[in-house]
């Protein structure tokens, strides 16, 4: 009875064990591929500049918005907090360091993921249960060509702009609430954000963007690719594509903070 036991106990933890190492393998072999395929011609550079409409320039009035309120209230959150200690002239630079190195990838990255990355794997996903990604494969077309390796490229590239574009609108809002609102002399608040202006600050902000446009891409595209099930499965595949992407960014969020930032 002991025997049998171990052996259904055995058996139910090795069951999810495999099938998390499998699904691992899985997505090491389609992240293999999709890279190799990023850099080996042909390339599909009209499919790129869609891919760089949708992610980029349609992406520009989410991205500003959740930028231009996070510095909005950031600035009402320090004066808030400081005054007590009479530390309001810091206010500038809390706000320009919340904003480029934190604020401005994360929302935006967790923005994109919700809007494009959903929309990867819907796409994608329809294509799979549709069978037109078999379609591709007959016509001798490389799905990962075709596919995958321009919403990579455009992810990876429009991100740290959307990103860059974010801080400069962050900022502002910044200014709006600290000048118009609280009273600050707006010629000293510009001063004191130049002042406190650090290149390592703007960059480390870009370098996460850059790594969440790969994430969000290679999520959307992924979850999309290997969908079936019908209209159920896109969908789950959809769930997916957000869910996990969102996640991803939060570690990756912390662990190039790290990087950047650890002594």
């Amino acid at each position: 009875m002991i025997t049998h036991f171990f052996e259904n106990f055995l058996r139910a933890l090795g069951r999810p064990l495999v099938k998390f190492l499998s699904s691992l393998g899985d997505f090491t072999i389609f992240v293999t591929k999709a890279l190799y395929n990023c850099f080996v011609p042909p390339f599909y550079f009209k499919l790129f500049f869609k891919q760089v409409l949708d992610i980029g320039f349609y992406s520009l009035p989410v991205v500003g918005l959740t930028s231009l309120f996070a510095g909005m209230v950031i600035a009402l959150q320090t004066y808030s907090g400081f005054t007590g200690f009479k530390a309001e002239g810091v206010i500038a630079s809390v706000v320009l360091i919340s904003v480029t190195r934190e604020l401005a990838p994360v929302l935006s990255g967790l923005m994109v993921a919700g809007r494009i990355g959903a929309a990867m794997a819907a796409e994608i996903g329809t294509m799979r249960v549709t069978e037109q990604i078999d379609a591709l494969v007959t016509l001798s077309t490389n799905p990962f060509k075709y596919l995958v390796a321009p919403r990579l490229w455009a992810g990876v590239i429009v991100l740290p702009i959307l990103v860059f574009i974010g801080d400069i609108i962050g900022i502002f809002g910044g200014y709006v609430v600290g000048v118009h609102k609280l009273g600050f002399n707006a010629a000293n608040y510009i001063t004191a954000t130049f002042q406190d202006l650090q290149l390592i600050g703007i960059i480390s902000g870009l370098v996460k963007a850059g790594v969440f446009g790969f994430i969000i891409s290679m999520m959307g595209c992924y979850n999309g690719y290997k969908s079936k099930g019908g209209a159920q499965g896109v969908g789950t595949a959809t769930t997916n594509a957000v869910v996990s992407s969102s996640i991803l960014i939060l570690i990756f969020n912390y662990l190039i903070t790290e990087m950047f930032f650890s002594r």
